[in-house]
Order: structure tokens, then sequence, then C-alpha cells
């Protein structure tokens, strides 16, 4: 990444990071994809039950492979072959150590703004897991609340809707309309403000763009 934007992104970190401070989360920077990961596993100790929602960013450091081959018990929704099986893994999540996590947007003061289609990620992001880590690209650090809701679903929901099997209008037409389609993967929007279980939820912001 160029030198400038690099050096930005740093000084912009350190803004969020006091944010999340003042709102009981916890925020760290990494230079790169592999100092994030090292982070991270430096933070999930030997033996913890770690599970995830749907996240791009995580596999872009490497995260969820690492997991998946470490000293951990995973609960691995990726690998479930049935609806039902999937579910049951999912609420297993609820109740792991680690949940593994993005966010669509996080405004420079720390406020984080999530939207999901079933709610299994915000339901684990608001209650259940012990810890919450999130890899989160600077790409995704934006002015204040208002921009965050313009990003997560005029930017993040139409390009997210293009992974799946849906017939959305954003998947058609890579806009938000605001639908009620029953493919719909807007239905839940979480803002987090603020963890009443202090340093909860983890924030690793990245030198780098990741996910959507």
């Amino acid at each position: 990444m160029n030198k400038m934007v690099s050096e930005r992104n740093r000084k912009l970190a350190e803004k969020v990071i006091r944010g999340l401070e003042s709102r009981n989360m916890e925020g760290y920077y990494a230079e790169t994809k592999e100092e994030a990961l090292k982070i991270a596993l430096a933070l999930i100790p030997a033996g913890s039950g770690v599970g995830w929602g749907g996240s791009v960013s995580i596999a872009d450091i490497g995260l969820k492979d690492a997991v998946c081959s470490g000293d951990y018990t995973v609960y691995n929704r990726d690998a479930c072959s049935t609806p039902e099986e999937k579910r049951s893994v999912e609420l297993q999540c609820l109740g792991c150590d680690y949940f593994l996590s993005s966010t669509n947007a996080i405004t420079e003061d720390g406020i984080l703004v999530n939207i999901d289609g079933k709610g299994n990620r915000v339901a684990a992001i608001t209650w259940g897991p012990e810890h919450v880590l999130m890899i989160v690209g600077m790409n995704k650090v934006v002015k204040d609340l208002d921009d965050a809701w313009a990003r997560a679903r005029n930017l993040a929901a139409p390009v997210n809707a293009q992974r799946f099997d849906i017939q959305t209008p954003c998947k058609k037409t890579g806009s938000c309309a605001d639908c009620k389609s029953p493919d719909t993967i807007c239905s839940q929007f979480l803002v987090t403000r603020y963890s009443k279980a202090p340093k909860r939820i983890k924030v690793i912001l990245v030198n780098d763009n990741l996910g959507y």
C-alpha cells in the first residue's frame, strides 16, 4: 500500500482505537494481514471454542484456516452439509469463547454498524460468546453514523449479495432498493455503540482493504 495512505491509516486507526476504548471495547492496529493474523492468534488461548458467522475478512487474513488447523474447538458452519446441521452449529457459536467476525462499517469514534440477513451474526455480536474478535480493514472506517449506514446499505450489502444464489434488486442492479424480497440479506440492523462487558469486543484494524 502507498506510504502516504499507510501513514494516514495509522493515524486514523489511533483515533478509532480511542473511540473503541471510550465505548468499553478494545482496539489494535496491524500494518499487514500477516501481523493481524499474529495479533488475532495471540488473543485466542489454546483450547478455546471458536466460531464465526459470514465474514470474508477473517478468511482474507488466513484466520479461518489457522483456527481450523490449530489447537481449538472449532464450530465450523462452513463444513455443514444440511440446513439443520448448520443451525445447530450456529447455536453452538452463541456459547463459544471467541466469535470471529468483521463489521460492515465502523465510525471514527468507534461505533460499529452491521446488517444481517438471518441474524445469527448480529445475535452473536450482541450477546452470547465470551469474546467477539473483529478483523476490520481500514476501508470500512467512515466519518460518522450516517456514513456507516450508507456504507453498509449501499456498498457492503449489494456487493455481499453477489456471493449468494438469491434474487434481490441489489443482486441484479448493484444498488440498494430497500427491498422486502424473501431473499433479502438486510433483515436485521445493529448499531453497537457500547459494550456492557469490558473488552468483550476486540477490533483489529488492518492497513488493507478487507471484505466488502
